[in-house]
């Protein structure tokens, strides 16, 4: 797929908008600093399904650290928007007390499904956790938080593919295309 190339998936049309590559070269960014900065650690890559399967694919493959790989499924979008409510779908069954734990995320946008994993990760007495995610949106941010590793920061614009979808669809794109207006 060219990146001139318009694309529709279910009634809307996206263009595009971030590069693979351009992924690729932040995804390998993120993996270095892991690599570096947790190298005294062996850490527990918690991945957030479904949209972070490809940007954790990606990243885990870099990763040259002992590590474990665990994964939870949260919800919080209707369409194209936020619903600001998260709803906990597939909970964690491993033991992490005393390990750090690095939450593995494709988009913070609103940061209220971050917040609601640091809150339920906080009663699980882990010892340090730390934040990735491919994308950012600073300016739709509702909370505080501190993100660990930021791949690339984006304006508030509705985007799908490398993982991220419309309705259940787009997830397979290799880029990322962001909503045509």
């Amino acid at each position: 797929m060219t990146m001139s190339r318009l694309v529709t998936i279910k009634d809307r049309q996206f263009k595009p908008y971030i590069s693979k590559k351009k992924m690729e070269l932040a995804v390998k960014s993120i993996a270095s600093a892991m690599n570096r900065d947790l190298k005294k650690e062996c850490p527990v890559f918690l991945v957030v399904l479904n949209g972070s399967f490809m940007f954790a694919s990606d990243l885990l493959k870099e990763i040259t650290i002992p590590c474990e790989i665990s994964f939870i499924k949260v919800a919080s979008y209707v369409g194209t928007s936020s619903t600001g409510n998260v709803t906990e779908l597939i909970g964690l069954s491993e033991d992490l007390t005393d390990r750090t734990v690095v939450i593995v995320e494709d988009i913070v946008d609103s940061g209220l499904t971050m917040q609601r994993l640091l809150a339920l990760l906080k009663t699980k007495k882990v010892k340090k956790i730390k934040i990735a995610t491919a994308l950012f949106k600073p300016k739709a941010c509702k909370v505080k938080l501190k993100l660990d590793y930021v791949g690339i920061e984006i304006p508030n614009d509705f985007v799908v593919g490398y993982g991220l979808d419309y309705q259940g669809f787009g997830r397979n794109l290799k880029q990322l295309y962001v909503l045509a207006k």
